[in-house]
């Protein structure tokens, strides 16, 4: 699954953006299938907006995000929903948690979401271990820190299938050995699927082994 981005520009901040230099806005840039991604980017310069753009949730710009060469907008509803099912995933920055839901619960949206279930109930139990989260999976939401939430969001991330994986400063309220553990599982599941993610922050960091770097 290829990602290209010809030209884009947000509407909303385009007067802003158009006074500095960036290797993403308005410009054509391709992300290759499988590819591992870092967008480094200012407060303010976009890194929400552009994960939903490339989620296909937000639709104010200029430009073309184009997967597979087709528009965002040729695609039917069916189609996105197969697609958001199977073929990407996504860490929303403010990780969209249903908080009247159980840790679990949330977790199992969108592996119940498939023909059948794509992790087995033995597996989100391995990987809500090796995020020291297994202690709260039958809390309700509402109840979890910022930083327990940030690991189901990333675990609900994770137990979908997907050739993309899309991450909005996915370890903003982890410790180091947190952010390493959650780091390392992210590669692992990665690696398995031959899968390709794209991840945006405010600062360099040495999580992952990128093929490639940006500025927003």
């Amino acid at each position: 699954m290829q990602i290209q981005l010809n030209h884009l520009m947000p509407i909303p901040l385009q007067d802003k953006l158009r006074q500095r230099s960036s290797d993403i806005w308005n410009q054509d840039v391709t992300f290759k299938p499988g590819s591992w991604v870092k967008i480094k980017a200012p407060s303010g310069t976009g890194k929400t907006t552009l994960i939903h753009y490339l989620y296909h949730i937000r639709y104010d710009y200029t430009g073309k995000v184009q997967i597979n060469g087709k528009p965002w907008q040729d695609y039917n509803k069916n189609e996105l929903a197969l697609m958001r099912q199977q073929e990407v995933s996504v860490v929303f920055q403010d990780l969209r948690l249903f908080e009247q839901l159980t840790a679990r619960e949330n977790i199992s949206l969108k592996n119940v979401m498939q023909s059948r279930p794509y992790y087995p109930v033995e597996k989100i139990n391995e990987m809500a271990a090796r995020l020291q989260v297994s202690h709260i999976l039958e809390q309700s939401g509402s109840t979890l820190s910022y930083g327990e939430r940030q690991r189901i969001a990333i675990i609900r991330a994770l137990a979908q299938p997907f050739q993309w994986l899309f991450m909005d400063e996915p370890f903003s309220h982890l410790d180091e050995e947190n952010t390493q553990r959650a780091a390392a599982l992210i590669a692992e599941e990665c690696k398995a699927r031959n899968a390709g993610f794209i991840l945006t922050d405010l600062d360099n960091d040495q999580h992952f082994t990128y093929d490639v770097h940006y500025h927003l």
